[in-house]
């Protein structure tokens, strides 16, 4: 069952007029990767709703401020490092992301930032999701900012991380722990899925 514009809109209503944009591909990229059924495509869209800021946002957006680096990464920036780099997303993503996640070369943690409706992060992540799309993700990283792409990586992560079947679990937070890592915007991404398995009956 293919959503509609109009079932996008209700589900993330910011996304405003990009929901046009965004549904053919959605649509493709589901059917794809078998995100199929009530369960499976309202945990789906709940959780790229959250992570793109429903459809707004399709780079991470590293401008965080002393307090937030310390928050988020409290083993990277220590008080004297935040005061410093806060505010400059270019540093802060080459500390956070620095070797690790394959990111080896001087610039790599801002080249391979998280893109994409779950951004996808890192080197290894970008170097593997490529291969299953057939994209040169390593040479054009920003391939994942384009909505065709950014739906389809979003899918195939989804696919890989056995994510279809934790939603016919309904283990929503089991979900988000795989996406996030941890649950930073729980109470966010319970409000779009609750939405969408209304929405999607």
């Amino acid at each position: 069952m293919p959503i509609t514009s109009q079932q996008l809109l209700q589900i993330l209503p910011n996304a405003g007029q990009v929901a046009g944009v965004f549904v053919p591909v959605l649509n493709t990229a589901m059917s794809r990767y078998q995100i199929v059924g009530t369960k499976r495509i309202a945990a789906f869209l709940a959780q790229i709703g959250h992570e793109s800021g429903q459809l707004t946002r399709l780079v991470e957006n590293l401008n965080y401020s002393v307090n937030a680096l310390r928050r988020t990464w409290p083993s990277r920036f220590d008080a004297g490092l935040a005061s410093t780099v806060a505010r400059k997303p270019e540093q802060i993503a080459n500390i956070a992301y620095g070797n690790r996640m394959g990111n080896t070369s001087p610039g790599d943690g801002w080249k391979y930032r998280g893109r994409g409706l779950i951004q996808i992060t890192g080197k290894n992540n970008y170097r593997a999701c490529g291969e299953a799309l057939g994209l040169d993700l390593i040479a054009q990283s920003e391939l994942l900012e384009k909505p065709q792409h950014a739906c389809m990586s979003a899918a195939w992560f989804w696919a890989s991380n056995g994510l279809n079947t934790l939603a016919d679990a309904g283990k929503f937070d089991v979900i988000t722990q795989r996406i996030n890592g941890g649950q930073n915007g729980a109470e966010d991404r319970q409000t779009l899925y609750v939405r969408a398995l209304k929405v999607l009956v």
